[in-house]
Protein backbone atom coordinates (compact mmCIF):
# COMPACT_ATOMS: atom_id res chain seq x y z
CA UNK A 1 0.00 0.00 0.00
CA UNK A 2 1.79 3.28 -1.02
CA UNK A 3 -0.10 6.64 0.98
CA UNK A 4 0.13 9.42 -0.73
CA UNK A 5 -1.22 13.38 -0.74
CA UNK A 6 -2.79 15.14 -3.70
CA UNK A 7 0.03 17.08 -3.56
CA UNK A 8 2.45 14.80 -3.79
CA UNK A 9 1.04 12.60 -5.85
CA UNK A 10 1.81 14.47 -9.18
CA UNK A 11 5.35 14.46 -8.91
CA UNK A 12 8.62 12.82 -9.82
CA UNK A 13 9.10 10.92 -6.17
CA UNK A 14 5.74 9.05 -6.80
CA UNK A 15 7.03 7.96 -9.88
CA UNK A 16 10.56 6.32 -8.32
CA UNK A 17 8.18 5.09 -5.12
CA UNK A 18 5.37 3.51 -7.39
CA UNK A 19 7.69 1.85 -9.66
CA UNK A 20 10.17 0.40 -7.03
CA UNK A 21 6.95 -1.04 -5.19
CA UNK A 22 5.42 -2.06 -7.98
CA UNK A 23 8.82 -4.05 -8.92
CA UNK A 24 9.28 -5.88 -5.46
CA UNK A 25 5.53 -6.49 -5.74
CA UNK A 26 6.11 -8.47 -8.76
CA UNK A 27 8.93 -10.08 -7.25
CA UNK A 28 7.07 -11.37 -4.39
CA UNK A 29 3.59 -11.89 -6.25
CA UNK A 30 1.57 -9.22 -4.30
CA UNK A 31 -0.83 -6.67 -5.32
CA UNK A 32 -0.38 -2.69 -5.08
CA UNK A 33 -2.42 -0.58 -4.04
CA UNK A 34 -2.59 3.31 -4.24
CA UNK A 35 -3.70 5.40 -1.50
CA UNK A 36 -4.58 9.02 -1.88
CA UNK A 37 -5.92 11.92 0.14
CA UNK A 38 -6.63 14.95 0.21
CA UNK A 39 -4.16 16.72 2.71
CA UNK A 40 -0.92 18.72 2.01
CA UNK A 41 1.54 16.31 3.49
CA UNK A 42 4.78 15.69 1.49
CA UNK A 43 6.07 11.84 2.59
CA UNK A 44 4.68 8.97 0.52
CA UNK A 45 4.87 6.34 2.93
CA UNK A 46 4.79 2.26 2.18
CA UNK A 47 2.91 -0.36 4.23
CA UNK A 48 2.83 -3.92 3.65
CA UNK A 49 -0.57 -5.87 4.50
CA UNK A 50 -1.51 -9.20 4.45
CA UNK A 51 -4.99 -9.39 4.11
CA UNK A 52 -6.95 -7.77 7.09
CA UNK A 53 -4.11 -7.61 9.15
CA UNK A 54 -3.12 -4.44 10.79
CA UNK A 55 -0.50 -2.92 7.79
CA UNK A 56 3.33 -2.41 8.33
CA UNK A 57 5.37 0.74 7.77
CA UNK A 58 8.25 -0.08 5.36
CA UNK A 59 9.21 2.43 3.76
CA UNK A 60 8.85 6.53 4.26
CA UNK A 61 10.24 9.01 1.88
CA UNK A 62 9.93 12.36 3.44
CA UNK A 63 11.24 14.38 0.54
CA UNK A 64 13.88 15.12 -2.44
CA UNK A 65 14.39 12.63 -4.94
CA UNK A 66 15.47 9.21 -4.74
CA UNK A 67 16.49 6.43 -6.60
CA UNK A 68 14.51 3.99 -7.97
CA UNK A 69 17.27 1.13 -6.86
CA UNK A 70 18.01 2.77 -3.86
CA UNK A 71 14.09 2.26 -2.80
CA UNK A 72 13.88 -0.91 -3.96
CA UNK A 73 16.98 -1.71 -2.18
CA UNK A 74 15.19 -0.26 1.11
CA UNK A 75 11.63 -2.05 0.31
CA UNK A 76 13.73 -5.88 -0.45
CA UNK A 77 15.67 -5.25 2.60
CA UNK A 78 12.46 -4.72 5.35
CA UNK A 79 10.70 -7.35 3.62
CA UNK A 80 13.29 -9.93 4.08
CA UNK A 81 13.23 -8.55 7.59
CA UNK A 82 9.48 -8.94 8.20
CA UNK A 83 9.38 -12.40 6.70
CA UNK A 84 10.76 -13.76 10.10
CA UNK A 85 8.51 -12.18 12.18
CA UNK A 86 6.10 -15.25 13.36
CA UNK A 87 2.98 -12.96 12.53
CA UNK A 88 4.24 -12.92 8.67
CA UNK A 89 4.56 -16.35 8.09
CA UNK A 90 3.50 -16.16 4.45
CA UNK A 91 6.39 -14.08 3.43
CA UNK A 92 8.63 -16.77 4.97
CA UNK A 93 7.77 -18.76 2.19
CA UNK A 94 8.95 -15.87 -0.24
CA UNK A 95 12.20 -14.92 2.09
CA UNK A 96 14.69 -16.89 -0.86
CA UNK A 97 13.47 -14.86 -3.14
CA UNK A 98 14.02 -11.58 -1.61
CA UNK A 99 17.30 -12.55 -0.59
CA UNK A 100 18.07 -13.12 -4.26
CA UNK A 101 16.92 -9.82 -5.02
CA UNK A 102 18.40 -7.48 -2.17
Amino acid sequence: MVYVSRFASRGKRLRSVSIAVEKTAELLKLDVEVITFNGEFAPIYVYYRNGNEEPVPIYCQKSGESDIQQIYKALTNMMFVLSFHPKHSALKQIRKEVMQFS
